[in-house]
């Protein structure tokens, strides 16, 4: 083939995938959510769900497929048809989860970035049962007592079981991992007195806490929320330099046409715009992002750099 037929070829498929582009959505477009329904990724696939379904002109349903320590959501997606009408809720498991197992899948072979759509706190807490009413008292219970406390999160790999492996690693302590099927049935029984703590998202742990079914001791962030400015960081709290953040984003299967994607990054960012949004977010403890996708890749690398060295350094295992 000349450089002439290679060039109009090139033409062609340009412009058959900005028609794909431009026809998009034309049927409901599925968006699988590897927890269950009512935690903090399932919150925000609905409330920006619901958004680009009244933007877009065609449904975009929240689809939660638990299990696996959130691998079975993340296979389904990465064997999709890579059409823009399967897309994948992703948080820290995406890019932890292959330096804890063996999974089925590649993130840079298997996904195409395309926006990370709200950050998170994570917020240390304890049943009101436990006597600690610090971080530093936290250390020190634990210390002198190993093995006696248990902690949930949303599953191994999760962004609080790992949130909470890190402030164990660095504060030198132990506690009994309980892994559930997503954060909100953890935080069900953390409230229930069937758990001693958990590195929660501020976004599920708040309204408990605000009614003092929990305890909140430190956030996890670098600086306090402004949700609860009285409650000091976790690094100010006995452990320095501590920080550890929860994110959800919106990855598709690798192939899908890049005029897709960079539409749905558009319509998510625009989406977080809307005054309604921002307050439903702020007051849910979510930070709205709206990266690109070459900015959300290279989050993504980074972040699977950050967490598998700390899988290797704590002895992290897939229980």
């Amino acid at each position: 083939m000349n450089l002439r037929h290679r060039g109009f070829l090139a033409a062609i498929l340009v412009l058959a995938a900005s028609s794909a582009a431009a026809a998009y959505p034309e049927r409901p477009v599925r968006l699988i959510v590897p927890y269950s329904a009512g935690g903090s990724t399932d919150t925000v696939a609905r409330l920006v769900g619901a958004r680009l379904t009244e933007r877009l002109g065609q449904q975009f349903v929240a689809d939660n497929r638990l299990g696996g320590g959130t691998v079975i959501g993340t296979e389904i997606a990465a064997r999709a048809t890579p059409d823009g009408y399967t897309l994948f809720m992703a948080t820290p498991p995406l890019v932890v989860n292959p330096s804890l197992r063996k999974v089925p899948y590649d993130l840079n072979r298997d996904f195409t970035a395309v926006t990370n759509v709200a950050a998170s706190s994570n917020l240390l807490v304890v049943h009101p049962s436990v006597p600690a009413a610090g971080t530093r008292e936290l250390i020190a219970l634990l210390k002198g007592n190993p093995g006696k406390y248990n902690y949930g999160s949303s599953g191994v790999g999760g962004a609080g079981h790992l949130a909470m492996a890190l402030f164990l690693h660095m504060a030198s302590v132990d506690a009994v991992h309980v892994p559930y099927k997503g954060g909100a049935p953890a935080v069900t029984d953390l409230v229930a007195g069937r758990l001693s703590l958990m590195m929660a998202n501020l976004t599920t742990a708040q309204p408990h806490i605000r009614s003092g079914r929990l305890r909140g001791l430190g956030i996890g962030t670098r600086a306090r929320s402004p949700l609860f400015p009285e409650m000091p960081t976790i690094a100010e709290s006995g452990v320095p330099g501590y920080e550890a953040n929860n994110w959800n984003g919106i990855v598709a299967p690798s192939g899908t046409p890049g005029a897709i994607v960079n539409l749905l990054q558009k319509a998510v960012a625009d989406v977080l715009k809307e005054p309604v949004i921002a307050e439903r977010m702020a007051k849910s403890a979510l930070d709205p992002i709206g990266d690109t996708p070459a900015e959300f890749a290279r989050y993504l690398r980074a972040e699977a750099q950050k967490w598998g060295k700390l899988v290797k350094s704590a002895g992290i295992k897939a229980e």
